[in-house]
């Protein structure tokens, strides 16, 4: 039997079984590092403390955000930001046109099963990442999804310990960076809902790329026969139709941006507030790029070595209009989604200046 993805009844929302993914996640993560009450309470005072200042350090630097309210940081455990990751999604997801399975019994049962068997892979890639995110924005997250700042404690602990660096200044450093994309979404008025509308034009794209990918099936084949992809990324791309790439290059350059920015204000503020963050920096950028032969394989299923490549091209972009126009020039790219850059002027700064600057 087969299911026409362009009769389907199409629904919002995540198509996923919300608890089983909760449930499966929680159970698959490791536990944390072993330390005394008195130690882990310390650790969640110095990361409240750490990300309350770090905004003050952000905003001064920027420009950004003066007036604004620095709401408290919640500091969890691998189980809460697996919980709170699901939510968020699930937030960011709510009014996206997914696709939904046919109408009738059979229906219904088909959409229990990918229900399920979508809870248990995300709650997979979670456990995964559940150990290893030190910290994150949500801005989907928190009370009626006003946004929410993460600082993963175990993971800040862990890390801390395996790069061997100052605990009051990894900390920091750590905060500097989420404490950027906190200002960012709230600094911004309209960044919110644009992020949001595009993350749901690119899902209700699926069933429309699903159906045309059939099509171009063998354009696709020789495509890959011809020149295999880079990574998993140009993978996707060859998979998809001319609408769902336009979204999905915007969505890039966007997040490429907010990484970068983040990396930018990190590397600037850090030398005045964080006395060891050379030793940091480079410790920990040899960590992003280290682990074991099943770990990069994983990393690079999941997309986390494209997230590192975020990093870098999105500082290299910053640094360079920096350079050129200074933060207050930089600071034009939150203007309108229409300043925001292009995919291609992530790469190519100077065309980005040329349009937004003249």
């Amino acid at each position: 039997m087969s299911v026409d993805l362009t009769s389907a009844p199409r629904g919002t929302g995540l198509p996923v079984d919300r608890d089983l993914a909760i449930a499966t996640g929680t159970r698959l993560v490791p536990a944390g590092p072993v330390v005394s009450p008195a130690e882990a309470a310390a650790e969640v005072a110095r990361l409240r403390d750490g990300a309350r200042i770090s905004e003050q350090h952000v905003r001064a630097l920027t420009g950004m955000g003066a007036g604004l309210p620095v709401p408290e940081a919640d500091v969890v455990d691998r189980p809460g930001w697996i919980r709170s990751a699901v939510d968020g999604i699930s937030a960011l997801l709510a009014d996206a046109p997914l696709p939904g399975p046919p109408d009738g019994i059979v229906g219904s049962t088909v959409g229990r099963v990918t229900r399920s068997a979508a809870g248990l892979q995300m709650g997979t890639l979670l456990a995964f990442l559940g150990s290893r995110v030190l910290g994150q924005y949500d801005p989907f997250g928190g009370p009626e999804q006003a946004g929410r700042l993460l600082l993963v404690a175990p993971n800040v602990v862990a890390a801390r310990q395996a790069l061997d660096v100052d605990g009051d200044d990894f900390a920091l450093w750590v905060c500097l960076h989420e404490a950027t994309h906190r200002l960012q979404f709230t600094a911004v008025d309209w960044l919110r809902d644009h992020f949001q509308s595009e993350v749901a034009a690119f899902a209700g794209g699926f069933d429309r790329s699903a159906s045309g990918t059939v099509d171009r099936l063998p354009e696709i084949l020789k495509a890959i026969r011809r020149e295999p992809p880079r990574d998993g990324m140009a993978l996707v791309e060859m998979f998809q139709g001319p609408e769902q790439r336009a979204v999905l290059d915007r969505l890039l350059a966007l997040t490429t941006l907010l990484e970068g920015h983040a990396e930018h204000v990190m590397d600037e503020v850090g030398p005045g507030v964080v006395p060891s963050v050379a030793t940091i920096r480079a410790r920990f950028t040899h960590r992003r790029r280290g682990g074991s032969l099943v770990d990069r394989l994983l990393r690079t299923l999941l997309g986390v070595d494209a997230k590192i490549r975020q990093y870098e091209q999105g500082r290299v972009f910053v640094d360079h209009v920096v350079a050129r126009v200074g933060l207050d020039g930089l600071n034009a790219v939150w203007t309108s989604p229409d300043t925001l850059p292009l995919r291609a002027e992530i790469t190519d700064p100077d065309a980005w200046l040329a349009r937004v600057h003249g």
